[in-house]
């Protein structure tokens, strides 16, 4: 595949439209101007040959009507610029001819008298040359494309009619002129357009980008082209509905919860008048459950996307979490790497830290956690030893409360919410996350975020 075209082509609507109008005017100016110049060549050379034909057979003639004598300072006197007159004696002797020397000769035939249109008369089209006429000021001979006639004056003397045909016309000013003023014109307008259009999509655009990060989308101005209206119309809207619908959601999450944490405080108080202590046990245990199953499904259905955006350093926070971890006695170490400048919500980048690294402690009894720094984003790793995830269900561990009990024991507990947390945080900040088994043994979970965090 041939790739420059990629290279040179530019990425904006308002730049393409620009350039694929510049380049129209710019071919059907260049055709047009060809169709004519090629036009007018034609017309001119038909012109020119039909000239030449009546000034060969008008001055043959004119010189069959005078003595002899006279004839040879006739065609001296005659002959000046690109014309050149001169008699030949006796018996003309024709070459063969092509097509369009044969039309010609046939058309001067057709000016000449009839008794004098029967005799030969022959013409040779190429180059060659006009002898110096220093009575013209001309003191050199002239070579170059000729035009030559030879036409009967009387028997056996005839008239050589040479013509030296001009150099052939360049573009007139006035057509490139008219073809720049058209081109600058048509960008002009071409530009006028562009704005239109590319104004309120650049809006709507940032917007959109402004909304999927957590901000407050800004309404779009519903002007321009009735299609762009249109479309800013239908986002506001949009963004009208989204709003009230999270809304909605936020006071409906607060209300659960609240709702939820009441009866279950009220039976963790009810389980101390259990005399039974396996049961009450089992009881708490069974609470304790419901109480974190609640706090994970509020957080996960809440927690992503509120938050503002703020300038971090990446690897600070990064460290900071497994400094945390690590003093809690868990299995962790960290490659250190340099500052990491990142814009983020940073109580989400780090609960999915968080979440990545307990998951690899959970089931893979360590983790060990690096940055890699590219071009366009961080790419952070989260390595275990435990026995990896089969390809088929690398997918759909990032459902809710999906635990793969082939690999994934239920005694180490967990909701099943984790992973689903750690994707949606990472989508909202443009990123992904994948999971990879390693070559040597173990999981890797591959966190990679843009360095523009633009959600997408």
């Amino acid at each position: 595949m041939i790739s420059w075209p990629r290279k040179w082509w530019p990425r904006t609507l308002s730049a393409q439209l620009v350039v694929v109008t510049t380049l129209a005017v710019l071919v059907s100016n260049l055709a047009v101007g060809l169709w004519f110049e090629t036009t007018q060549e034609l017309l001119t050379e038909t012109s020119l040959r039909e000239r030449i034909a009546d000034r060969a057979a008008s001055t043959a003639t004119l010189l069959s009507g005078i003595p002899a004598h006279e004839r040879e300072e006739a065609v001296r006197a005659m002959s000046s610029g690109p014309w050149d007159f001169r008699m030949q004696y006796g018996r003309d002797v024709q070459e063969p001819m092509n097509a369009d020397e044969t039309k010609l000769a046939s058309r001067v035939r057709g000016w000449l008298q009839p008794q004098r249109a029967k005799l030969p008369v022959s013409v040779r089209m190429g180059m060659g040359e006009i002898p110096a006429n220093p009575k013209q000021g001309q003191p050199r001979p002239r070579t170059g494309p000729i035009i030559e006639i030879v036409v009967p004056v009387v028997r056996n003397t005839q008239l050589v009619t040479r013509f030296l045909r001009p150099a052939p016309p360049t573009w007139p000013v006035e057509t490139v002129i008219a073809g720049v003023v058209a081109l600058f014109t048509s960008v002009a307008a071409a530009a006028f357009i562009a704005r239109r259009v590319v104004k309120p999509l650049a809006q709507l655009a940032a917007s959109a980008s402004e909304a999927a990060r957590g901000g407050a989308a800004t309404r779009v101005p519903e002007e321009g082209p009735d299609d762009i209206r249109r479309a800013a119309h239908a986002f506001n809207a949009m963004t009208d509905q989204v709003t009230r619908t999270l809304a909605s959601q936020r006071q409906l999450l607060s209300a659960v919860g609240h709702d939820l944490r009441t009866p279950i405080t009220a039976m963790r108080i009810n389980t101390e008048f259990v005399d039974d202590p396996d049961i009450r046990a089992r009881l708490e245990a069974n609470l304790e459950e419901l109480q974190d199953l609640t706090e994970a499904v509020l957080s996960a259905a809440r927690g992503v996307g509120w938050g503002q955006m703020r300038k971090i350093d990446l690897a600070a926070l990064m460290e900071s979490l497994c400094s945390d971890l690590d003093e809690m006695g868990e299995l962790v170490t960290w490659e250190t790497h340099s500052a990491a400048p990142f814009s983020c919500r940073p109580n989400e980048i780090r609960r999915a830290l968080r979440n990545l690294i307990e998951n690899a402690i959970a089931y893979g009894k360590r983790a060990q956690v690096s940055m890699l720094a590219e071009p366009q984003s961080y790419e952070i790793m989260v390595d275990d030893d435990g026995p990896g995830i089969p390809e088929k269900d690398r997918t759909r561990v990032f459902e809710p409360f999906v635990r793969l009990e082939a690999s994934r024991s239920a005694e180490t507990g967990g909701s099943g919410l984790g992973l689903t947390l750690v994707k949606a945080i990472a989508e909202g900040h443009g990123g992904a996350i994948l999971l990879e088994n390693r070559s040597g043994g173990g999981l890797r979970a591959r966190l990679s975020l843009p360095r523009e965090a633009v959600a997408t």
